[in-house]
């Protein structure tokens, strides 16, 4: 199982587009310009009463407008009201309501009106209004008593808030009240009971209402439901009655459904077009009714329909008129069913069809705004300027108003204003603002100068040119220096002055100039495009299945862009790896080290660019290891006992018996047949069924001698077949079926090839099969022409004429008679060369590589054939600069259907060629044109053919090239460019020289010694400069100096270095960074601990390089060990190293023709011994303790002696003087607690005294144990060795004063308790 999508920029610069196309029309904010409303409260604003209010109003405009507000229609005063303020520079108001001042008194209807020479605009009415969230009315709920299975409403009636009330019910523990299709709350927040139980009963229905935009809740008084069962009605009934009564309530029967809501059978629902429409009917009955919602005489619309509340509320999103209609619930059960049909009639507030737009025009333009609304019922549409209704408006003898369209005529700057549209309707309105701005700009572009856009190539390249002028400028397009305007279907110039490249190529990369120009003036702007190659994974992760404990790889082997530098990313589940050291990540694959079940899923290889990013996938399932011994599986033995039953002429039965499954259960069986008449030996799929199945009924074909065989199949395999059943032979039959595939195409010009395929034997239905072949000529009124052939696939009608259509037909036919009618097909005549060569052929130069050849389309007739295209030859004569003639190498471009032009690419600057088109059809090519000449411009030269350093000295360096390969044109001359570098790649001054193009070579003086120099060389015709070559050398130390050899041009960098004269060093210059010249990695250092390494190293080279680090045990032999880092990081750490051992480490750079470091020594740490002691091996440990337990012992002999004597204890003397009950000890006998006394002193158990904390004391547990003691307060002993603390049982614990430690007894806590 394996996934791959890719995913271009080229949409997100689509959007970009699509926001450009937006904001087309603006105008720069640096022009005259009437107000434009940009933000404006909703227009009903609901606030919060207990916040300040704050009404938005802002505009933009030249001169930035002031603000004005109207109120309840009429002026308001801001300066007059100390509470309401407006925000500097803007329109907005901000009520202060936090002094006592309620919200209530500032409600109305707000409009603001922003204002500038120009114009003014207005906002929407916005209408003011504090929420509410009232308390629920006082109000005397009676008990509701009901009996079980009758239907039962509790009312919520919330209080009227604003904005309305969520509802819902709740218990008095603040949890939901469980809702089913038996209970359910409506749409009015009822609760619904369409047949009550006893577990119904309960004193706390309680219905909230939460108000969110003062985030209160309010409660309404609990409700009390009392549901009677029939049998406590019996029970109460029979204690009330005698004997002789006889009494009992009637069993709960179940009744068919009744609505409760809505009531009556038909209903009216008026809603809004846009809103959401809600429906509901909830019905009563014994079983629960279920409800079923249609729409009459038509279908619920598909997507937008939604059935909540258990079905019982039908939910319809997005209404529109259509979904006028008629709604019917249907509410059933096993009883019966009954319905309402509810009468939806959508109606609409106005909406726009086409919203006026700003319309900018230069004096004397002609222009229209245009406001177009529709609703239900139509809205009426008035116009508004400035403000002001437009018949009560200053006159402007430039407008004409006629309904929704004003027409302006040769406007003048007076003619600048704001005109409003309403459009309204009794369900609400529409205001828009829209400007006339009378402007006279010359064109200015403002999309930035040698932008670059990059994109991937075969997708849309988008390159704007964001433009203003007045009037509106006109958009040309050029590509390069000296290119031609673009034109063509290549090319899509879109209204905004975006060129958009639908496929862009790699030869689509270059300089493209936009033009804008009106009356007033002209401008342009150059931008550049460049076009990548696509990231392709050309090595996916596929699908493994691994046991548990092995290894898992997945591959991704990408192939990219040189200039794009991808990032792979590998996730698992769409989540990234985990966190774990048995994931290893390399270059260009993932491994999984020791596998488990977790790491079962799907793992996908991301790879991304700053253009483009594609992605695989592949599944990775973790199966156990095979169980030992293992179960022999293996394939099941074939079917027995094969017998037919049930024949007749079309089918018969066949029935088997399996053979053994061999631990492997039988998934389903094949059957086959012969054809032992037509085909003998040759076995055919049938059908196949489960492998429960034994018998099956097969479909028969007439005249058919049948013999059948069943394959049994497993996981394993295929069974062999089994023996052949007895033969069938079926009876013969017409023919069922026709040749298919049925053909007519000439060979020659004067014939008709008509082919079909073959019925197969037994579609034959019987003996004698023959084909019926009929045809005439199409459009002419002739009879068929029919001929019997025998039973063959092919049949040639000769003498037709050249190339005509004819209708064809053939039936297949046996000695039972003629199979259906065919059906007819059209097929030509053989086809000839065409006649007639293409006329007018123009050829129109684009640039030095591109031509663009136009002919005229040859006649129909004369193609005498399909109309296949057109072919262009074309070649080279000569080149134009060496006027030396070479071998001609024709080259042919094809041109699909009936096109009339095409662009000839690749062609070579300044150089004469010749060409010539030819039609073609099925047969072939028709003749030439005749040759057009054409040349090519000139163009830029390609870059030197070589260019070397030679001869280095103290102060100067020879430089040698050779001449362009492809001049394309004639060289002017040289230019050479050369800069120093220092030490850390730093680039200094650049100094440039012209040669004249004679010249092949130069010898460079007063430069510095051991300096490096970088040079740059290119060639330059009349057209431009050429691409260059570069190279590096360095001027020798002294004169007994190393001398480099050269390295040759065209390479890379050479590692040949040179410096500048000293006049360049007299101001010290400014550096930039630059790469080195090779890559290479020094200063390996490293810091070993006793199992692990860090290594750490420098990296001078191209950037994003992959690392590796190679280390072995030195003096080894062994392999080098190879561990990969993760990114470019420049450190690594090794683990797993053995203590006290010497090891040899180097670093590498993946891709750098094996490029690495040197190597590095280093000895990890000796092995530790453990610091960790084991106190309980410890001499004074052993002794401390012997000394604790035989303290213990004394301490149980005194004790067992003293309790013998029956003395009281120091212990016994402080409780009487104290005579605290909460310290009596438990008596022996029967676990309860009364004070100490010895053997003759029993007394009761005091009202005082208590049980431990369980209430339970163990007889089991012994009196005289210390671990009892022990568990209580601190014991400690006094100095005549009388043991000091309170007796307590095991269950009650009491911390002690300075002793607070809850752990189980220990000898260390015995030793602590006793110090």
């Amino acid at each position: 199982m394996m996934k791959m999508k890719s995913i271009s920029a080229s949409k997100a610069s689509l959007v970009f587009f699509l926001c450009q196309m937006i904001s087309a029309l603006d105008v720069p904010l640096d022009l005259s310009q009437p107000p434009t409303i940009t933000q404006q409260s909703p227009k009903d604003y609901i606030v919060d009463p207990r916040e300040n209010i704050v009404i938005q109003c802002e505009a933009k405009g030249k001169p930035p407008p002031s603000f004005s507000w109207t109120r309840n229609g009429t002026h308001f005063d801001i300066d007059k009201d100390a509470q309401v303020t407006m925000k500097p520079n803007s329109g907005t108001l901000v009520v202060n309501i936090m002094n006592g001042v309620k919200a209530e008194a500032y409600e109305g209807v707000y409009q603001c009106t922003a204002r500038n020479e120009r114009g003014a605009a207005i906002s929407n009415n916005i209408v003011i209004r504090p929420s509410r969230s009232p308390l629920w009315t006082k109000e005397k709920l009676e008990p509701n008593h009901v009996r079980e299975g009758d239907s039962l409403v509790l009312n919520c009636r919330p209080p009227v808030g604003l904005p309305p009330p969520i509802i819902f019910w709740m218990d008095n523990a603040f949890q939901r009240l469980p809702q089913s299709e038996r209970v359910s709350q409506g749409l009015n927040g009822d609760l619904y009971f369409s047949n009550v139980q006893p577990e119904d009963t309960r004193e706390d229905y309680i219905c909230y209402a939460r108000f969110n935009h003062t985030q209160t809740i309010q409660q309404k008084q609990p409700i009390s439901v009392k549901v009677f069962s029939m049998d406590s009605l019996n029970d109460t009934i029979a204690a009330n009655l005698s004997d002789t009564d006889i009494y009992g309530a009637k069993p709960v029967t179940e009744r068919p459904p009744v609505l409760l809501t809505p009531t009556g059978s038909t209903s009216n629902k008026v809603e809004l077009r846009g809103n959401v429409l809600l429906l509901e009917c909830i019905a009563a009955g014994l079983p629960t009714p279920v409800i079923r919602w249609i729409k009459e005489g038509g279908e619920l619309p598909a997507n937008r329909t939604f059935f909540e509340n258990f079905k019982k509320t039908l939910k319809i999103v997005d209404v529109s008129e259509a979904d006028t209609g008629n709604y019917k619930c249907i509410a059933r059960n096993a009883l019966g069913s009954t319905h309402h049909v509810i009468s939806v009639t959508v109606k609409a507030a106005p909406y726009w069809i086409t919203a006026p737009r700003n319309l900018v025009l230069s004096p004397g333009e002609d222009g229209t705004l245009i406001c177009r609304a529709n609703g239900n019922p139509k809205p009426s549409i008035s116009w508004l300027t400035n403000g002001v209704p437009i018949a009560i408006a200053p006159e402007d003898p430039s407008r004409k108003v006629d309904g929704d369209t004003i027409i302006f005529s040769a406007v003048q700057e007076r003619s600048s204003a704001v005109y409003q549209c309403n459009a309204s309707n009794e369900y609400g309105y529409l205001l828009a603002n829209a400007f006339v701005n009378v402007l006279a700009e010359p064109p200015r572009i403002l999309t930035p100068t040698n932008k670059l856009y990059q994109v991937i190539a075969d997708s849309p390249a988008l390159i704007d040119c964001a433009y203003f002028g007045s009037p509106k400028p006109e958009i040309e397009w050029f590509k390069g220096v000296k290119g031609s305007i673009l034109r063509g279907n290549e090319y899509v110039f879109h209204d905004n002055g975006t060129l958009e490249i639908p496929v862009a190529q790699k030869d689509s990369t270059g300089t493209y100039t936009c033009v804008a120009r009106n009356k007033l003036g002209k401008t342009q702007n150059e931008v550049q495009l460049e076009v990548k190659d696509p990231t392709v994974i050309i090595k996916q992760p596929e699908y493994k299945v691994i046991q548990r404990s092995a290894q898992a790889s997945f591959e991704c082997v990408i192939k990219h862009d040189p200039t794009l530098m991808p990032t792979v990313i590998w996730l698992k589940d769409n989540n990234e790896l985990p966190d774990d050291e048995r994931f290893l990540v390399g270059k260009d694959n993932l491994t999984i080290m020791n596998v488990t079940d977790k790491d079962d899923g799907t793992y996908t290889c991301i790879v991304n660019t700053t253009l483009d990013s594609v992605s695989a996938s592949a599944v990775l399932t973790v199966v156990a290891a095979p169980p030992t011994p293992a179960i022999i599986y293996a394939r099941p033995n074939p079917p027995l006992d094969l017998e037919l039953t049930g024949q007749l002429e079309r089918s018969i039965e066949l029935s088997w018996v399996p053979g053994e499954e061999n631990n492997s259960p039988i998934t389903n069986f094949v059957i086959e047949y012969e054809d032992g008449l037509h085909e003998p030996g040759v076995w055919h799929y049938q059908t196949e069924v489960p492998g429960s199945q034994t018998t099956v009924q097969l479909k028969l074909s007439p005249y058919v001698n049948y013999s059948f065989r069943v394959i049994a199949v497993n996981e394993i395999g295929r069974s062999q077949p089994s023996e052949p059943s007895e033969q069938y032979l079926t009876k013969s039959a017409n023919p069922d079926e026709n040749p298919s595939n049925v053909q007519g195409i000439g060979s020659e010009p004067d014939n008709l090839v008509i082919t079909w395929e073959s019925l197969k034997g037994f579609q034959s239905n019987g003996p004698g099969l023959q084909y019926k072949v009929s045809w005439r000529q199409k459009d002419v009124d002739d009879e068929w022409t029919s001929v019997v052939v025998a039973n063959v696939s092919k049949y040639i009608v000769s003498g037709t004429p050249t190339f005509v259509p004819y209708e064809i037909k053939v039936q297949a036919l046996n000695d039972l008679g003629y199979a259906p009618e065919p059906s007819e097909v059209i097929g030509h005549s053989g086809e000839d060369l065409p006649m007639v060569a293409p006329g007018n052929v123009q050829v129109h130069v684009i640039n030095s590589t591109l031509a663009k050849v136009h002919w005229d389309p040859v006649p129909l007739k004369s193609v005498r054939g399909h109309l296949q295209g057109y072919k262009v030859y074309y070649w080279k004569v000569q080149s134009l600069s060496r006027r030396s003639k070479r071998h001609v190498e024709k080259k042919i471009l094809t041109f699909r259907g009936n096109k009339t032009f095409g662009m000839l690419p690749g062609l070579e600057p300044y150089s004469s060629y010749k060409l010539n088109v030819r039609v073609v059809n099925g047969k072939g090519e028709g003749p030439a044109s005749p040759d057009k000449v054409f040349k090519t411009p000139e163009g830029v030269p390609s870059s030197p053919s070589f260019l070397k350093i030679t001869n280095p000295t103290l102060d100067s360096l020879t430089l040698e090239w050779g001449s362009p390969t492809h001049p394309n044109g004639v060289l002017t001359s040289y230019i050479l460019k050369f800069q120093p570098i220092n030490n850390t790649h730093e680039l200094g001054p650049l100094v440039e020289i012209i040669i004249p193009a004679n010249e092949s070579s130069l010898i460079l003086k007063n430069l510095n010694y051991s300096t490096r120099y970088k040079f740059y060389f290119n060639a330059q015709t009349s057209v431009g400069s050429g691409s260059q070559i570069t190279e590096e050398a360095v001027t020798i130390m002294d004169e007994a100096g190393i001398l480099r050899p050269a390295i040759g041009a065209g390479k890379g960098y050479s590692e040949i270095l040179f410096a500048t004269s000293p006049v360049m060093h007299t101001v010290r210059p400014t550096f930039y960074k630059v790469q080195p010249l090779y890559p290479r990695i020094r200063n390996v250092t490293t810091a070993a601990a006793e199992t692990y390494a860090n290594i750490s190293w420098e990296y001078e080279g191209p950037d994003h390089a992959s690392f590796y680090v190679e280390y072995g045990v030195a003096g080894s032999k062994e392999d080098w060990k190879k561990e990969i880092v993760n990114g470019s990081r420049s450190f690594f750490v090794l683990k797993g190293l053995t203590p006290g051992t010497a090891y040899k480490v180097r670093v590498g750079a993946e891709g750098l023709s094996g490029f690495r470091s040197s190597e590095d020594l280093f000895e990890t740490g000796p092995a530790m011994a453990s610091r960790q002691v084991d106190i309980a091996t410890q001499g004074w440990f052993i002794g401390l303790m012997c000394a604790v337990a035989l303290l213990i012992l004394i301490l149980l002999i005194v004790c067992f002696i003293r309790r013998n004597k029956g003395g009281k204890y120091p212990v016994k003397e402080k409780e009487d003087a104290h005579a605290d009950p909460e310290i009596q000890p438990m008596k022996e006998d029967d676990g309860t607690f009364g004070e100490y006394s010895d053997a003759e002193d029993h007394k009761p158990l005091k009202k005082g005294s208590r049980t431990p904390s369980d209430r339970t004391v163990k007889k089991e547990d012994s009196d005289d144990s210390l671990v009892d003691y022990g568990e209580g307060v601190n014991g400690q002993f006094n100095e005549d060795g009388s043991f000091i603390g309170q007796y307590s049982g095991k269950k009650e614990k009491e911390p002690a004063e300075g002793n607070e430690s809850s752990e189980a007894p220990s000898p260390v806590n015995a030793m602590n308790s006793f110090v």
